[in-house]
């Protein structure tokens, strides 16, 4: 095996859409790779300085949608773009963005799954930025993307991962197995 040292490439990374309020009330988005389950109903996000971290020194609240392959070119566009920079970066990318029920943020309906936050606390906060420990408050999911059970079915989203290696995108899609079963056959 080729050793490459110490990388940031845990896989699979999921594409995090982070959505607050401007100080001036409009919707804000930014692209966060870096975050994942903390707990049974919280998540962790490794934050930096941006204008995000802004709005939630002002308020703990804000929203999670899960990029997918319709979204990704203005979900990268989001990473790569501050609001502090530029004015118009929320009607670049189209999306249409509606008022939280359960929080006080955005939630952008183009987007098959989005998770209603609240932070909880935020871990070694630096100018740098810091992670946010973050409850799940509620997470809404378009009605397409539900089975006939009423459960979402994650693989006809076509959700998306970071591949940090190369920089790339991946799509996710394909169940290829059964958690906390398949591993019954070596008992």
């Amino acid at each position: 095996m080729k050793s490459f040292g110490s990388k940031p490439w845990v896989l699979p990374q999921p594409v995090l859409i982070i959505g607050t309020y401007n100080e001036d009330g409009t919707p804000n988005a930014m692209n966060a790779a870096w975050g994942g389950q903390w707990d049974a109903k919280e998540i962790m996000i490794s934050m930096g300085s941006h204008a995000t971290t802004e709005n939630l020194a002002r308020c703990a609240d804000f929203t999670v949608a899960f990029a997918n392959r319709e979204t990704l070119v203005a979900s990268d566009f989001v990473g790569i773009v501050s609001a502090n920079n530029d004015p118009q970066k929320m009607q670049k990318t189209g999306w249409t963005a509606v008022k939280a029920d359960n929080v006080n943020a955005p939630v952008f309906t183009d987007f098959p799954m989005t998770l209603e936050c609240r932070i909880i606390r935020k871990i070694d906060e630096t100018a740098e930025g810091y992670n946010i420990v973050a409850e799940i408050v509620n997470i809404l999911v378009d009605e397409k993307y539900l089975g006939e059970d009423g459960k979402p079915e994650v693989e006809k989203m076509d959700l998306i991962t970071y591949e940090p290696v190369r920089h790339g995108y991946l799509v996710l899609g394909e169940c290829v197995g059964n958690a906390f079963a398949d591993g019954k056959k070596l008992k």
